[in-house]
């Protein structure tokens, strides 16, 4: 009958990874970073067309699910994806619907 269920662990953790993936605003930023580069608030806001706290709540948002990590240059923050398999999926999944 095939592989054995993930643990619960594993599933609860595919949830809320895939929970935080439901929101348009958080796809379009997983997709703009999804090509090995570093965005600020400033320029998240400036792509998704929102005021920065708009757009600084969904990088909170996947920095606190583990999904996005930042570095600090001055004042400003600089997000990038935590693993690169992410833009992977995305890219993959993105692909697959355009078909």
């Amino acid at each position: 009958m095939g592989e054995a269920l993930p643990g619960d662990d594993i599933i609860e953790n595919a949830q809320i990874f895939f929970s935080a993936l439901a929101d348009k605003s958080r796809l379009k930023i997983l997709h703009a970073l999804s090509n090995d580069q570093e965005l600020c608030v400033c320029d998240v806001a400036s792509l998704l067309n929102v005021k920065v706290a708009s757009a600084s709540h969904h990088l909170r948002k996947l920095r606190d699910l583990k999904i996005l990590k930042y570095r600090n240059d001055g004042k400003l923050a600089y997000y990038s994806l935590k693993d690169q398999r992410i833009a992977e999926v995305l890219c993959y999944t993105l692909k697959q619907l355009a078909e």
